[in-house]
């Protein structure tokens, strides 16, 4: 039986996040956080808008399920995100002890895989969810950004 509500239903709500921030000039990531099927926190890059290089969606997603919880951890959440987090975020990831991330293109340079990260021993991590998406996007973002320079 098909789950209305899967990984690839709210990794659409991620891809929709990263749209956004492609329209604005932003680096195309976009992340949504989830309890019991509910979006409790979307929002996507904005470094160059805030300029702040700690700005990624990730970051910006962790901040808003915190507030929308009332508490710094996210015991029970998910995080769908477009990208895979870097190490920053993975940082960040840790100590909000998420229990579980869902991202769709691998980062094989800025990757917290690629740079050995850690994530909470009881995060669960699952990539490749509408990667193709994930990656053209992004891939789409860089060939214009290349482009006008």
């Amino acid at each position: 039986m098909l789950e209305p509500f899967d990984d690839t239903y709210f990794m659409k709500k991620a891809l929709q996040e990263a749209e956004l921030a492609y329209a604005k000039g932003e680096i195309p990531v976009g992340a949504v956080i989830v309890i019991d099927n509910r979006v409790i926190a979307r929002t996507h890059n904005l470094t160059e808008m805030l300029v702040d290089v700690t700005a990624h969606a990730e970051m910006q997603a962790i901040t808003a399920a915190s507030n929308f919880l009332g508490g710094k951890y996210l015991h029970n959440c998910t995080l769908y995100v477009t990208l895979e987090p870097c190490q920053m975020c993975a940082g960040a990831l840790y100590w909000s002890q998420i229990s579980r991330i869902v991202y769709g293109a691998k980062d094989e340079q800025r990757g917290y895989t690629a740079l050995n990260a850690k994530l909470h021993p009881k995060t669960v991590m699952l990539g490749g969810v509408l990667e193709e998406e994930s990656s053209q996007l992004l891939k789409r973002f860089f060939i214009e950004k290349r482009n006008l320079n």
